[in-house]
């Protein structure tokens, strides 16, 4: 019996997974260009960030033990 109810609920699942992204508020494409261009600058910056950290780390950590 409880077959039956899990195949039932299953469609109209998925009509209430489509009810939402119906419901979604999509962006145009230059907020989207905008916002793709800021993350990637931002992640790239940080990377940069990092790598420096860590080889000022490393420097000093070498001077250390030697």
């Amino acid at each position: 019996m409880s077959g039956n109810s899990e195949k039932a609920q299953k469609p109209s699942w998925f009509k209430g997974l489509k009810a939402e992204f119906n419901k979604v508020v999509w962006p145009d494409k230059n907020t989207l260009a905008k916002q793709t261009t800021a993350v990637v600058s931002v992640s790239v910056l940080l990377g940069a960030l990092i790598a420096v950290i860590d080889a000022v780390l490393k420097y000093g950590i070498d001077l250390l033990v030697k």
